[in-house]
């Protein structure tokens, strides 16, 4: 029985290179340290090849629906079964490069989470997840660091806040209907409706994660509307004061031609300025002038205070923006190349360089405990999927039996009944391996 980690991922966070050279010095004899290399050399071209495509595949079927392409063209005009196929291989393919990057899925659950919760802006946030025909958002590097916060009177603190190492986003939008149909339909959309639209960034706050999606929503939360409010209400009241006077005389008006004279007695407002025309013009004059100044003046202090929140998040995704739509794909290929390359390479060492076959479970446990002694990082080890793709890869000898051929199948690994396992000596290994990358394709001549 294998361990689960909850809290580990299966993500190697060294390059395959450092792998490579600390299972060299770790435990190949010196005879076979090249030979490990060419092993590791080849692999790494062969899923190269492999992935490429995948790679191709994501962007033949991303042209549909790709909101930067606003000249394409097509020969064929693709209709509503087309496209649902397209977009269904699309998003197969890219979530299956996603699990072979050791990415891991967040769930809408902790999207809406991290909008409940404080952000690191300060920040009262809202996202319509309603906008969307699909979502999907992807993690890797669950890690933490700190930051320097600003708090009162200018004193600074630092605060550690979790965050991921990278982060993946795909959406795709409703259809244009959905929103004219919504109650308060925006003018000008500043998206493509029914096309899909891809982010990549780095180093996002766990907290403020819903700062990636297009349609985001903010406010200020209720400290930001305190100390808004409360200089709008201590600057309202000698405001009011002032125009007391002028507030009084209209009242005296409109109580004059609705109930008579005799009632402006009580508001001390004598008769002829309640006749008098033009002081009551300039009363009105007067009191739209300095209310609307105030006005005028609250609401300008408010849009600056959104234009730098806004200035701030904008300024924040910009350095920790990767890549935008089919520019992720080859970003996601390359780590899903590095990721399968080194969880096989660890599997081969460590078979390779174990006195007994292992079963899957103690060669599990070997990896984890080998990673944790030498890197002092603790991850959860994708066992299942390494031997898989360690088994995949073999080669075919052809042997003549009389008139006959015999067809023998060699494969990198092998399992005895009791499911333990072994692997192929080096240049056995090697020999394999130039077998598969000569027979990528096979196309004889007549």
């Amino acid at each position: 029985m294998m361990a689960v980690y909850k809290n580990r991922e299966a993500f190697i966070p060294y390059s395959r290179q450092e792998i490579i050279e600390l299972c060299i010095a770790d435990g190949v004899a010196i005879a076979d340290q090249q030979h490990f290399r060419d092993f590791c050399n080849i692999l790494a071209a062969y899923y190269h090849f492999k992935l490429h495509r995948s790679l191709e595949d994501l962007k033949a079927n991303f042209v549909p629906f790709d909101p930067d392409l606003v000249d394409f063209k097509s020969i064929k005009s693709s209709n509503i079964f087309d496209l649902t196929r397209q977009e269904l291989d699309f998003l197969t393919t890219f979530e299956s490069i996603l699990k072979q990057a050791n990415y891991f899925s967040v769930s809408k659950r902790e999207l809406n989470q991290a909008l409940l919760e404080d952000s690191v802006f300060d920040l009262k946030t809202e996202v319509d997840f309603d906008d969307f025909d699909q979502m999907i958002c992807y993690a890797k590097g669950d890690s933490s660091e700190k930051i320097t916060l600003k708090k009162w009177l200018m004193k600074t603190v630092e605060k550690e806040i979790d965050i991921y190492q990278r982060v993946v986003l795909l959406i795709k939008f409703k259809e244009e209907q959905h929103f004219k149909d919504k109650p308060v339909a925006q003018e000008e959309l500043n998206f493509k409706p029914g096309k899909i639209y891809l982010y990549l960034y780095k180093n996002l706050s766990k907290l403020d994660i819903e700062f990636i999606f297009p349609n985001i929503k903010m406010s200020m939360n209720w400290k930001d509307r305190l100390l808004f409010g409360i200089p709008a209400i201590g600057a309202a009241i000698p405001l009011t004061l002032k125009v007391l006077p002028q507030i009084i005389l209209i009242l005296g008006v409109i109580v004059y031609l609705t109930l008579g004279y005799q009632p402006i007695n009580e508001l001390q407002v004598e008769e002829k300025d309640v006749r008098n025309i033009m002081p009551l013009i300039i009363a009105v004059l007067s009191l739209v002038v300095t209310l609307g100044g105030f006005a005028f003046k609250q609401f300008t202090s408010y849009k600056n205070k959104q234009i730098k929140f806004q200035k701030n998040v904008t300024e924040t995704l910009f350095y920790r923006n990767i890549a935008n739509n089919s520019g992720v794909f080859k970003y996601l290929i390359d780590a899903a190349e590095e990721e399968e390359c080194k969880e096989i390479i660890l599997v081969y060492y460590h078979l390779l360089t174990s006195p007994i076959p292992l079963t899957p479970s103690a060669l599990d446990d070997r990896i984890e405990s080998w990673m944790s002694q030498k890197f002092g990082t603790a991850i959860d080890f994708d066992i299942e999927k390494s031997l898989n793709n360690l088994a995949e890869i073999k080669a075919e000898i052809k042997s003549r039996e009389g008139n006959n051929y015999a067809v023998k199948q060699i494969a990198l690994l092998q399992c005895d009944l009791q499911n333990r396992c072994q692997v192929l000596p080096l240049l056995e290994a090697k020999g394999v391996m130039d077998y598969v990358w000569d027979n990528l394709f096979r196309y004889p001549l007549k």
